[in-house]
């Protein structure tokens, strides 16, 4: 199991490796985001498309499609590891805190390039490394 922060997902929309990487390994990994990282990746991902000169319509419904592979997480779920979550995030970004709670109900690693995730005790994988992890059938 592996918990994708947003920037996952733009990337996975911008670009093909992540992708890649995604679709190569859903058959033996099950990848979750909170229901809020689709949302913030749903709200950033125009503005990126846009200035990249990418069609908004397409981009949009291939993160849409990412929903079949990664599963998305409801608050009920994560919410009990909020105050938790909080706590390990203080002094980085706040917002943050529902990926890190996912990960910490789920007790798996989080993928993202984000560095604030980094100390929260928590694994992080980023994606460049992540496929050492995912070949090892995602244990730690």
């Amino acid at each position: 199991m592996l918990v994708l922060d947003a920037n996952i997902l733009i990337r996975a929309v911008l670009g093909r490796r992540v992708r890649n990487i995604i679709t190569t390994y859903a058959n033996t990994i099950e990848f979750f985001a909170p229901d809020v990282t689709f949302a913030e990746a749903s709200e950033h991902l125009p503005k990126v498309l846009t200035k990249r000169g990418i069609q908004v319509e397409p981009a949009m419904a291939l993160l849409e499609s990412l929903g079949k592979v990664v599963q998305a997480v409801g608050v009920d779920t994560y919410s009990v590891s909020e105050i938790d979550a909080r706590r390990r995030l203080v002094g980085r970004d706040p917002d943050d805190w529902p990926v890190l709670a996912t990960a910490l109900v789920l007790n798996c690693p989080i993928w993202t390039e984000d560095t604030d995730f980094f100390g929260a005790g928590v694994a992080t994988w980023t994606s460049d490394r992540v496929e050492l992890f995912l070949r090892c059938g995602g244990q730690d």
